[in-house]
């Protein structure tokens, strides 16, 4: 049975989405509430989500362009930093102009076929960033670890094999499995949320969902906790070489190599832990919204800046290509 408030929502917004309490073979669009139980909130929210979405775009692009631009930054690190950029930059570009649209709309609604492609497109890509997380601590564990055979071990050969498995796993362990999840939807198609995503669709499937409920728990401890762990052994690892450098300096230049890295896996598995783990009396509609904005939104738009505002390397990169772009020859028209 829906609750009232499924019910007032239904009778808010489904006529205006030509929606009625009944099943349907047929479904064009669904509800997309998002913030729409506080209309005085939507301008301000388009505005600083707009601001929020276009930071993100440069931040990441920048990152991928620099790290082109110049060779300095043509490391493993950065390599890897790049597909983490583009990832981002993705994933937000999935979520929000949808969103943003919506904050303007005075239709709520998300048509069937992309909201499906949302609910395969941010498993994906939050799949495949857990994997990335994982192979880029790795990579710290190596060069602090390992640091006069940090090129030899991350050869050119050995990263780009690292990426490649990295997004086949993330597609394997996602968007395959899901593919045998998807089942009929009930009415009323009303998704309290701001995109659609797996757990939230779940609650609109017509049949039991205990098997599709038992695969998320099992491909959730694949492409969340393998890669938490892998993280979690390689920085343990890092702690206890890092202990045994003699001066402070040393210690200090191995710690500030990783700070980036750990910044960005504590806001994504922070804000996991905070959505999956706290107990139910906490649990709200808009919370889990306020969360959700987090990670898919005003994440991404960070970690560019995480990885450059501290970072001396990308600073003088940055330096360096505004230089060669003065002195590049102007073409006179």
């Amino acid at each position: 049975m829906w609750g009232p408030s499924i019910s007032s929502r239904l009778d808010r917004y489904g006529s205006a989405a030509g929606l009625s309490p009944e099943n349907s073979s047929t479904i064009t669009e669904l509800v997309l509430v998002g913030f729409s139980d506080q209309p005085q909130t939507e301008i301000p929210l388009f505005i600083f989500f707009s601001l929020v979405y276009l930071a993100s775009c440069l931040g990441n692009t920048a990152v991928v362009i620099l790290v082109a631009l110049d060779v300095s930054l043509q490391t493993p690190m950065y390599f890897f930093l790049c597909h983490l950029a583009f990832l981002n930059g993705f994933f937000s570009t999935v979520v929000t102009p949808k969103m943003l649209f919506n904050f303007l709309a005075s239709r709520k609604v998300i048509s069937y076929p992309f909201c499906l492609a949302q609910t395969y497109l941010t498993l994906f890509l939050e799949s495949t960033e857990c994997f990335l997380l994982a192979v880029m601590a790795i990579d710290r564990y190596v060069a602090i670890c390992y640091p006069l055979r940090y090129l030899l071990i991350m050869s050119w050969a050995v990263c780009i094999a690292l990426a490649v498995a990295v997004w086949v796993t993330g597609f394997c362990a996602s968007v395959l499995p899901l593919c045998f999840m998807i089942l009929p939807l009930c009415s009323p198609y009303v998704v309290d949320y701001l995109f659609c995503e797996l757990p939230i669709l779940l609650h609109l499937f017509c049949a039991d969902t205990s098997l599709q409920e038992a695969m998320m728990a099992v491909g959730g401890a694949g492409t969340v906790l393998v890669p938490f762990l892998l993280i979690a052994l390689s920085y343990l690892r890092i702690l206890v070489t890092v202990i045994r450098i003699d001066s402070a300096e040393g210690r200090k230049k191995a710690f500030s190599t990783c700070a980036s890295h750990l910044a960005v896996v504590t806001i994504y598995y922070g804000t996991g832990l905070i959505r999956y783990l706290r107990p139910k009396s906490l649990y709200s509609a808009e919370g889990d919204k306020l969360i959700s904005v987090f990670y898919a939104v005003i994440g991404p738009a960070l970690n560019p800046f995480i990885y450059s505002l501290r970072n001396k390397e990308v600073q003088g990169a940055v330096r360096r290509v505004v230089e060669r772009y003065r002195k590049s020859p102007r073409i006179a028209f």
